[in-house]
Formats: C-alpha cells, structure tokens, sequence
C-alpha cells in the first residue's frame, strides 16, 4: 500500500493535466474508499477534492433518465416520475366473412373482406404537471389525427383539464380503448349515440375513497352529419357530462354505476342516416337507418343520456348500457326517438379478471401464465331507429372467444346473428331480413 501510495504522490505532483484526469479516474474507480497512509497536505487536499467529485458522480447517477422498451416501443421516464416520453401504438388485422342481411345489396350472398382496421402509432410525454399525447391512424390509407390532448393535472385537490381533440364522455363501451374491448366491434348504442374524438375542453375528477367521477365537457359538432355550425355560421356546440360510481374496485372485484347526458346544436343540418352498422365492419349496408323507407330531414338539435352497469367477480363480468336520443328536427312533423341496449356476459376460463380504471372504463387483463389467457362471452345488443312511417330496427347476438397471449398480442373470433325489422325494414334489406356473420382479428401493440 505504501508503494501504491508513492505512484499516486508522484503522479499528482506532475502537470494541471494529468493531475485532473487522475482525479477523474479516482472518483470513477471509487478510490476514497481506499486508505492512503501518505504524509503532506496534498494527501488531505486529495481526499477531499475526490470525495467532492465522487459525491458529484453520485449526483449525476441518480439523475440518469431510465429508458426501457415496451414490446417494440419505448418509454424514458426521469428517476422522480415528474418528466417522461413515450411512443408505441397498435395494429390490428381485421377479417369478416357476412351474408344475408349484411350484403342485402347484393341478394344476401356471401362476402369477404380483408383489411387493417386500426393501424395507430402514438406519442405522449409529460413535464411535471403537463402532459400531452398525440394519436396518429393510418388505417384508411392516410394519415389520420384520431387525438390531440393536451392536460393539466396541477390543481390539489381539483379537478383534470383536458383541451384539444379528445374524447367526449358517452358510455362505457365507446370510452374504453379499443385495445380492450371485448368484442371485435362495438355494440349499436356505442357507435349511434357518442362521436368519439372531438375538439373541445373537459375536466374530471376522481375520488378516491368514495369511487365517485365525475367529466363535463364542451365540444365543437360536427358529428352525425352536422357540419359543425349552426344557421349563423357560429360553432354548434355539445355539452356532455358523466357521472361513475364505483363502490368496489379491488383486482378481483368491481361494481360501476354510470349515467351521462349530451346536448348538441346540430345547427338545421341534415342528420347522416349512416350511422352504426349491425356490428360488422365492412359491409355495404348498415342495418340502423332512420331514414329507410323515407327521407332524411334537418335537425335543430339532439338531446341523448344513458346509463351503465358492470360488475366484475374474479373471472365472470357483466356490462350494461341502455341509452335514448330524442331529435329534434327543423320541422316538428319530424321528431322521432331513438334507443337501444346491450348486455355482455364474459368469463375468463384460465381465471384473469377484468382490469377496471378509476377513470370508470376496463383494460384487458395480464395472462396468470406463460399459456396466455382464454376468454368466452356473449352479447345481445339492439338499437331501434324507427318512426310511425320509416327507419330500421337492428338485433345482434354475437357469441365469441378471445385469447390474450400476453399483454401485446391478442386473437379474437366472434359469431354474429343480426334480425332486421320496422317500417323500413323492406326498403333496406327487402326479404333478406337476417343475416349471420364469421368476424376474426389479431391484434397487436407496441
């Protein structure tokens, strides 16, 4: 040690130089930790100059911005949670085989389609108490802007503010990704009643020892055929509102109630009678149509609320909705209601359950296995479109399996019987007033 020490002595008398990188070197390789039995203050002086940069290594250590990789993505968190960034997406690889009522337009035969339904890429950060994040789809051979949001969760105590092109609050199903849902589509009542991405400004609170949340919101129209002004070329404005309760949220264990309202200017346009298709994505004729057997008619405004059941019980789940929208057309002769339901039972056969948010919508669950996961369900769903005079009914059962083989890539296959009836039924589909329906999909994310 005594000879160790000498070769240090002799090495830091020599030039500024070579003095610092030997201090550089020191810290790097721990050396205060080392005793050094050397006479002179230089020594002394040494030992502190290199416990001060050693502490500085330390420092800068800690401070080193965490980087992982999520299935193909990548996320850079700092070591504190206050600052982030991190891009991923997801794809996923639809095909449908329909016949009867479904391909009505060409006599009910049988039809095929092949085609990426999401292909999404995202990218999202946050700085303290800012955060943003921006979805791209390029599923209809373009770029697409599908969510532009910027948040501020600063206020203690106080509520989230979200503006930009964000998500209006409408039911359960149509709020929860699409990443989780348990159908390959959406029921009716999803697809007819919320417009999914708006512009606009919302804010939402969550609390947590009661379960409840509530989100109100004001956003820009242009949804259902509205173009997004009213009669004096002003914005036509909705205003949406959502109230949760979740009384029991453990991992296992879940029980949401739900309820939400929406008023929407539709400014006299002429409302879009194509709206929400029996639940099977490519086909050429949608089974919910207002206007089948008479004409479309201008809209002052439209008025719809909803409400939501689910519960969670180790692998078995329920999920509920009803919801009724009242139009409101420029000539009153014309006003008419519509409504419609779904009930979805599903059951883990491998023991997973349903991962609910406090943000009142369900994530997927994490295979218990390195086997993946297997999931059964059943759904009815309806959603009556009719007057006294014209429009459609639509009835959907669909039964289907999915299997999770980890959290990033997921199948799924689903059955579908579709019924169509009312006034309009004949003008739609003529004798081809059912329809059956073979839906698959991979999916996955990175």
């Amino acid at each position: 040690m005594h000879y160790q020490n000498n070769k240090l002595s002799n090495l830091l008398s020599g030039n500024n130089k070579v003095r610092k990188l030997s201090l550089a070197v020191i810290a790097a390789i721990a050396l205060p930790n080392v005793a050094i039995a050397a006479p002179g203050d230089d020594v002394e002086t040494l030992k502190k100059q290199v416990a001060a940069l050693s502490a500085q290594v330390e420092k800068l250590s800690v401070k080193q911005t965490k980087v992982k990789t999520k299935g193909g993505g990548l996320e850079a968190k700092s070591p504190d949670g206050s600052k982030s960034f991190e891009m991923g997406g997801r794809f996923q690889l639809d095909l449908d085989v329909f016949d009867g009522a479904y391909n009505a337009g060409n006599d009910g035969k049988s039809a095929s389609e092949l085609f990426p339904r999401r292909i999404r890429t995202y990218v999202e950060g946050q700085a303290d108490a800012w955060d943003y994040k921006l979805l791209l789809d390029f599923s209809e051979g373009q770029g697409e802007i599908t969510l532009a949001r910027l948040r501020y969760k600063g206020f203690k105590n106080g509520p989230t503010v979200k503006l930009g092109k964000i998500r209006e609050d409408i039911s359960l199903e149509a709020l929860t990704s699409s990443k989780h849902i348990t159908g390959i589509s959406r029921p009716m009542l999803a697809n007819t009643m919320s417009p999914y991405f708006k512009f606009g400004v919302s804010a939402y609170q969550y609390f947590k020892e009661s379960g409840l949340r509530y989100a109100i919101g004001a956003y820009k129209g242009g949804s259902f055929g509205s173009n997004g002004k009213n009669e004096n070329d002003n914005l036509a404005l909705s205003y949406t509102g959502r109230l949760t309760w979740s009384p029991v949220h453990t991992k296992t264990e879940t029980l949401h109630f739900g309820a939400w309202a929406s008023a929407r200017d539709f400014g006299g346009a002429v409302m879009s009678n194509k709206v929400a298709r029996g639940e099977v994505r490519e086909t050429n004729i949608r089974l919910v149509d207002y206007a089948a057997g008479g004409n479309k008619f201008a809209v002052d405004s439209l008025d719809q609320y909803g409400v939501e059941f689910a519960s969670v019980n180790g692998p078995l789940s329920f999920q509920a909705e009803y919801a009724k929208r009242d139009v409101n057309a420029v000539n009153p002769l014309n006003n008419f209601s519509q409504d419609g339901y779904y009930l979805t039972a599903s059951y883990f056969l491998t023991g997973e359950s349903r991962v609910y948010k406090k943000r009142g919508v369900f994530n997927s669950p994490k295979p218990l296995s390195t086997d993946g996961a297997w999931e059964v369900f059943a759904r009815v769903s309806n959603m009556d479109s009719t007057s006294a005079t014209q429009g459609t009914e639509a009835d959907v059962t669909t039964l289907g399996v999915n299997y999770y083989l980890n959290k990033k890539i997921k199948f799924m296959a689903n059955y579908l019987s579709a019924d169509v009836s009312g006034p309009g039924a004949n003008a739609l589909v003529g004798q081809h007033d059912d329809g059956d329906a073979l839906t698959f999909r991979v999916q996955y994310l990175f």
